[in-house]
């Protein structure tokens, strides 16, 4: 049985399957190369099979997933240097972006990013991978948004969805997900400090462990 979250009213039904899916994906509770039905998929949501269907076509368009006819989806699986590809390009954008909203944002700007990086370790806690990836998410885009070039965050958006965190539940086993969920507070507390030298080393640490979750999860 999949750990897929339940649905809500405040969104649609095919957008709230779709970014749960999503989250599902980069998490590792989809695995490349099952196909998955609608219909198995719609059971464990608690919805009908139709929003599923059109939230996996959007998956489809942008890559993530393709179609077997008569049969459902499967996952398009990623190579070791699509990982390495993926790694290199966030690096290359996120420490100096972070960086600079370490030197530009107020603490008024930073520390509402504190209510992502609590949720971050609350579901690290509760060893729910998907909220995990979640908050994860909300936490380093809105920090990102705070550099002030939307394409920007577009980009990184993008490359989150296609990166796979399959070393996630390797880290739950081992108790060391919670540790690894503390570092955003840590970064998000020398930014408010202003620790530019901190913080560099802190987001390039962080980013450093999207490949070593790879590597552990294979």
């Amino acid at each position: 049985m999949l750990n897929l979250p339940a649905v809500q009213e405040r969104r649609s039904l095919r957008e709230q399957v779709t970014h749960a899916l999503r989250a599902a994906l980069v998490a590792g509770e989809l695995r490349p190369g099952i196909v998955y039905s609608a219909p198995v998929l719609a059971a464990e949501f608690g919805v009908s099979a139709t929003p599923v269907r059109e939230a996996m076509l959007d998956l489809a368009k942008e890559g993530l997933v393709e179609v077997v006819r008569n049969k459902g989806f499967r996952i398009v699986g990623l190579t070791e240097q699509d990982l390495d590809d993926f790694t290199e390009i966030r690096e290359l954008i996120e420490i100096p972006a972070t960086v600079r909203v370490a030197q530009t944002a107020t603490r008024a700007q930073l520390e509402p990013l504190r209510a992502h990086a609590r949720d971050i370790v609350t579901a690290a806690r509760q060893g729910d991978l998907i909220a995990y990836v979640d908050a994860d998410r909300r936490f380093h885009l809105g920090l990102l948004a705070l550099h002030g070039n939307r394409h920007l965050v577009d980009t990184v958006r993008d490359l989150r969805s296609r990166s796979r965190l399959y070393g996630l539940q390797a880290l739950v086993s081992a108790g060391r997900l919670v540790e690894s969920a503390e570092e955003h507070e840590r970064l998000l507390d020398a930014m408010i400090a202003g620790e530019v030298k901190g913080v560099e080393e802190l987001i390039t640490s962080h980013l450093g462990h999207v490949r070593r979750l790879w590597a552990e999860g294979n």
